[in-house]
């Protein structure tokens, strides 16, 4: 009968399994520390992405920001605008209103009754002038009442003299469009 040695054979069999278990073992390391690596970076890179974004929403935030101050700015402009645009309309509305004040004064005027100066401080006129007698001022401040253009005469001096005649100092309002005097 033949002799055969098992132990050998499973001292072979155990030292195989333990080089085995410890390959397995030292691959099961190196594959946690490859994937711990890889993570690693896979993290690192999102971070590197989100931080490039951030920069570039800065870059963004900054352009828009020179840009919301030029559009200030030119809103401040327009207003300046608007502003001169506004008065220079007032001022091509109120053109005429000095011709048709003229033409008005001229209409009023009694023969016999000369200005020597005509001045106006916003709405109020003053006149100053010579007249034959009082009661062609007397005239003069009836036509001024009863104008389109003119309102509110109010005397301030009258003072006569040898055969010059009255001199005399007379005060008047403009009529703002909506009093109307008469027709328009």
């Amino acid at each position: 009968m033949p002799s055969i040695n098992l132990l050998p054979w499973r001292a072979e069999l155990r030292r195989r399994r333990q080089r085995d278990f410890v390959a397995g073992l030292g691959a099961a390391v190196v594959m946690a520390a490859l994937f711990a690596m890889l993570a690693r970076l896979w993290v690192s890179g999102l971070i590197d992405d989100q931080v490039a974004r951030n920069d570039l929403l800065r870059a963004e935030i900054a352009i828009l920001d020179k840009q919301i101050e030029e559009i200030l700015k030119l809103e401040q402009d327009k207003a300046r605008l608007i502003a001169r645009m506004e008065i220079i309309e007032t001022l091509q509305k109120s053109r005429p209103e000095v011709v048709k004040l003229f033409d008005e004064v001229v209409r009023t005027l009694p023969d016999g009754v000369y200005l020597s100066r005509m001045s106006q401080s916003d709405r109020k006129l003053e006149f100053t002038g010579v007249a034959q007698s009082s009661t062609r001022v007397s005239a003069f401040m009836r036509n001024i009442d009863s104008s389109e253009v003119l309102a509110a005469p109010g005397l301030k001096v009258i003072e006569t003299g040898r055969g010059q005649g009255s001199s005399f100092g007379l005060s008047a309002s403009l009529r703002t469009p909506t009093e109307g005097g008469g027709s328009q």
